[in-house]
């Protein structure tokens, strides 16, 4: 190792305009933009305008894991834990039995994980699973 430090590897400005010359275009002249400058109208309409900016954008009403149990269609609930890889499932007969017909399905599903949860640490912060909701 040596003592020099990281700049010598950095071509200096004057070195940098004769490479560009080099390869047949000038360096840029006008300044970029700063962190606090507003991004051109362009930018933003092209955001607007790409087809995937619509694609994750949920539908007026609560997502499914709000909803209360009696609200839900699907047959049978399911949560994976993203932590462990663990997925339970649960028959929405079972779980309004369990927990009731105005039980929160994010409440629920916690609850499925935590009671079977691997994952122990002893720290409230690190324990328990993380879950991922799904109904199907």
């Amino acid at each position: 190792m040596t003592d020099r430090p990281a700049s010598w590897r950095t071509p200096t400005p004057k070195q940098m305009q004769k490479m560009a010359a080099a390869v047949g275009r000038e360096a840029p002249l006008a300044r970029g933009l700063a962190p606090d400058d507003d991004l051109p109208p362009e930018y933003w309409q092209a955001v607007l305008e790409d087809p995937r900016a619509d694609a994750g954008r949920p539908g007026p009403g609560p997502s499914g894991r709000l909803l209360r149990l009696s609200q839900i269609p699907q047959h049978i609930l399911r949560v994976g834990c993203r932590r462990c890889g663990r997925t339970v499932e649960i028959q929405k007969v079972d779980a309004v039995r369990l927990y009731g017909q105005d039980a929160v399905w994010k409440d629920v599903g916690q609850r499925l994980l935590d009671n079977t949860c691997t994952q122990r640490t002893g720290r409230h912060e690190e324990d328990g699973c993380w879950p991922s909701f799904e109904a199907t």
